[in-house]
Order: C-alpha cells, then structure tokens, then sequence
C-alpha cells in the first residue's frame, strides 16, 4: 500500500503498451453512484484532445502511468456525467469535517494505492483523505520549482493535517448534481443539532441551503432552532415553500412561530398554507402573541393530565408524546375546565409506583405566570425558583402553555 498525493498524479505522463508517452493526466474521477472512494478513470489531455482511461486499464503506478491498452481504445471525454471528479471538485473547496465538527478547505488529497497482485490484475486506487494543512499548500506550491526527491523531504518535516475520507461531507449546491452523485449528510446529520448550527454558519447561502435541502426533516428543524436568527430567515428564505414548510412543522411551535413572525407576511403565509392544518393552527395561535411576553415566548406542546391520573397514565402518555424532550420534565394536573392544579416533576414519576395518583405527588410551590408577563420577569422567576419549565395560564387560571429554560437562555443570548 502506497500513499499518493493528488497534486503529483495530475500532470504525471501516461505511458501506452508500447511504452511511448500518451498524454498527461488532466483529471481524477470517482463514480459516488458506485463507489465514493475508489477512483474509477483518468482523464488523459492526448494529442487529440482529451480521453478517459480506465483505471482498469492502467497495469501500474510509479511516478508515471503505465497503460494496459492504447489511447486508441480510450474514449473520448465528451462530459462529466455522474462524475466527481477531484481537481475541479474538492481542491481548494470547503468541505465538512464531521468529525472535527468544522468547515475546512481541502489543499491536497491523499489516495492510496493498491498494486496489482494475486487475483487482482491491476492496481486499485482510493481517496484515503484530505489534507487541510501546509503539507498539501506547499507540495502544490513548489511543485515543477523544486527535485520531487528534495520536495518530500521539506514537506516531511511539516506535521500533517489530514481528515479520513469517512470523515468528510461534501457541499454541492446543484441539486440534480447532488442526486446524480449521491451526495447526502448522512455524516453531518449524526453530530448534534448545535454543532450543525456551527458548521451551517459557516457557509454561504447556497451551501446552507444545499444542507437543508439534504438533512431529515427532523434533524434540520432541531438545527434551525440553534442557529442565530439572521441566519434562519436567510435559509427559510432560500428554501421553496414546500420543503420550509416541512421543516417548521417539526419545529417547537414556539421557535416556529418566533421564526415566522421574522419573515415578511406573504412568506409566512406561503409557509402556513403547505404546514398541515393541526400544525399551522398552533403557530397562528402563538403568532396573536407579542414576542416580548411569556405567551410569546411559551410552546402549546406539554403534559397535562386530569388531576385524577396516576402514575401508569403518565407513562402511557409520555411514550406517546412527540413535543420537546425539555418539556416532558414535569408533567401538569388539571380540573375538568383546564385549570391549573399542580404540577408533577418526572423525578417523582419515576421513583413512585404505578397505582400511585399524581396528584399526591405535586411539587410545592406551585410557580406559574401569566400570558402577558413580561419576559424580563419570566426570567426573574426560573432565576428566583431555578426553574427548569413554568406554566403559563390565562386569567381565568386555564393552563395554555408552558416556557422552557432553553427558551430563556434563547432570549437572555440574544440580549447580548
């Protein structure tokens, strides 16, 4: 096994089966559809024009390419059709590191080569990495100045900075050019929520959009969420209104809302008319609301069982419920008109048995707040009482929603 640097395989002659010099190779191609790593042709520049040779095609590997079959048999390439290919696409272009959990620019890229050997009658190459460091700058920048032999050893000395291959996910902004090679953020997708909001901030408005455009529906909400607010109306605003809306329903409905109510009203109705009926209903709800108060700030999306429930009701429901895993903390009693009896921390749920009611199980004091408190004085309340959710009801007592600690420290950063 052997490493090759990308930038000493372009411009390496191509030698024919008699041994006379063919071309040079002008490109290195992938196939993701069939293979994200292993190269699959060169792109030779011959004296007439420029043609593909198989790497199948190629017997070995030194400093040089040496062909198994004439430029004759090579045809001619006419396009880059569901090709990658590593010149034009990744040198000095911005990919992520999913595992750095970073934006970086690709200097050189390293790729390994396998020899012919046993069954095998020809050699195999495959992207092994990147490399984002000054080994890869510098090889490209006094190559043809300097002795190759000369040239490593300088480069030897410089600690290499290179992200496995597995580690990197590509940003292309064509979406047919992304169906066409494969190209998804399965990777990106595993990293949590806030340090996808990193690496989105990062890039350009189309490569934004290109990632959203990529990422599960759910994944992408979460991500929204934790971005700054700029840059979410910036990707909701590049997206078409069908996949926005997809994406806003899987929102808390209060970050949803705080969202829309940024965007100009002919986009968020255009958004509201593709959310479903159940979904757009709640954010309209939370839209009446000024932003600056606990109803503003609150999400509908909470636990509240009649105050006769018990411990077994409480789990039945908690398997089922698809709001925020913030809110399912504590768990609300009410009467039989909504009215706010007590509230049950999930602690208690727990340690308690499944006969047990939850109304002997409700937490002292019972702290709550009004829809038009004001959100300074909100947070004065999970400062005084170290809160982790409060309630908020209307005047007549009715429970309507409940605020989050993370939707304070939301409004706290952006006081900042």
């Amino acid at each position: 096994m052997t490493t090759l640097p990308l930038s000493e395989l372009l411009g390496a002659t191509v030698y024919g089966p008699s041994g006379a010099a063919s071309g040079r190779v002008r490109e290195v191609a992938l196939e993701p559809a069939a293979d994200r790593s292993r190269v699959a042709s060169l792109v030779v520049k011959t004296k007439s024009g420029n043609r593909v040779l198989p790497f199948s095609a190629v017997s070995s590997v030194d400093a040089n390419i040496h062909a198994s079959t004439s430029p004759s048999e090579w045809p001619a390439a006419n396009g880059a059709e569901g090709l990658f290919l590593l010149e034009r696409d990744l040198l000095d272009q911005q990919v992520i590191d999913v595992h750095g959990r970073k934006v970086v620019r690709v200097n050189d890229v390293e790729l390994q080569l396998d020899p012919a050997e046993g069954s095998r009658t020809h050699p195999v190459l495959r992207v092994q990495g990147v490399d984002i460091g000054a080994r890869g700058a510098l090889r490209r920048l006094l190559r043809g100045l300097a002795p190759r032999a000369a040239l490593e050893a300088i480069v030897r000395r410089i600690p290499p900075r290179t992200i496995p291959w597995g580690f990197v996910d590509l940003i292309e902004t064509d979406p047919a050019r992304r169906i066409k090679l494969k190209i998804s953020h399965q990777g990106l997708s595993k990293l949590h929520p806030a340090d996808i909001a990193d690496i989105v901030e990062e890039l350009a408005p189309a490569e934004r959009e290109a990632v959203f455009e990529t990422l599960d529906e759910e994944v992408a909400a979460e991500t929204l969420e934790e971005v700054e607010p700029k840059v979410q109306r910036s990707i909701v605003e590049s997206l078409d209104s069908e996949r926005a809306a997809e994406i806003v329903e899987e929102m808390d409905p209060d970050a949803a809302a705080d969202l829309l109510a940024d965007l100009s009203q002919d986009r968020t109705e255009q958004i509201l008319v593709e959310m479903k009926p159940e979904a757009s209903q709640e954010v309209v709800e939370l839209l009446e609301h000024r932003e600056e108060t606990a109803a503003g700030r609150m999400t509908t999306e909470f636990l509240a069982l009649p105050v006769s429930a018990t411990v077994e009701n409480a789990i039945g429901v908690m398997r089922e419920f698809e709001g925020g895993i913030e809110t399912v903390n504590t768990i609300y009693l009410v009467d039989s008109h909504g009215t706010l009896v007590g509230a049950v921390p999930l602690v208690n749920v727990v340690l308690a048995q499944h006969s047990t009611p939850l109304l002997s199980l409700i937490q002292e004091p019972l702290v709550s707040t009004h829809e038009e408190t004001n959100e300074n004085d909100v947070a004065e309340l999970f400062d005084k009482y170290n809160l982790i959710t409060l309630p908020v009801i209307k005047q007549d007592n009715k429970l309507v929603g409940v605020i989050t600690s993370d939707d304070i420290i939301t409004m706290l950063r952006a006081k900042l």
